[in-house]
Order: structure tokens, then C-alpha cells, then sequence
């Protein structure tokens, strides 16, 4: 389980990373710059981070294996397709 800590850590991870940008523009644009490098850059990243600990899982034999991978593939599913369902709500809205 993440600790609110690593999750916060993650965060301010993420903010410094895109800090240079946002400074000088305006917020949708701003989003649209974390969006980018969140899909572009983090997410698969994680997701081969993912896919490692399922694989890992798997190979020393422990009995969740099969759930690690189930759980790295949903995963991956949404993050990749995050950015589609987000463009679907914002259609909805408008």
C-alpha cells in the first residue's frame, strides 16, 4: 500500500518536473503539459515497472502472480486510455 507520504513525494516529483512550463502559461495549457508528459513520459514507465513485478511475480512462483499481472494490465489499459476518456467527458460537457 502507498503511504500518503511516497504518494505526496510523487507529486511534488511531478510539479518540479513540469514547474519550468507552467510558469509561463496559462492553466489549460499548463494541464494539457502535465497531461502530455504524464502519458508521454511517467505512464510507461510504470506500466514496464508493472509488467516487471507481475513477470517477477510470476517466475519466483508466488500465488498472486496471476493477479499482479491482471492488475498491470488494467493498469495500463486506463493510464494509456486516460487521456481518451478524458476527451470524451470534456465532449460531454461542451
Amino acid at each position: 500500500m502507498l503511504s500518503k507520504k511516497k504518494v505526496f513525494r510523487a507529486f511534488v516529483l511531478i510539479l518540479i518536473c513540469a514547474m519550468p512550463i507552467i510558469a509561463s502559461a496559462s492553466v489549460e495549457s499548463s494541464l494539457m503539459t502535465i497531461q502530455t508528459k504524464l502519458v508521454g513520459t511517467i505512464l510507461p514507465l510504470v506500466a514496464i515497472l508493472g509488467f516487471v513485478f507481475a513477470g517477477f511475480s510470476y517466475l519466483t512462483g508466488n500465488a498472486n502472480a496471476r493477479n499482479h499481472l491482471i492488475l498491470a494490465i488494467v493498469g495500463a489499459l486506463v493510464g494509456f486510455g486516460a487521456s481518451s476518456i478524458v476527451s470524451f467527458l470534456r465532449g460531454l460537457i461542451q
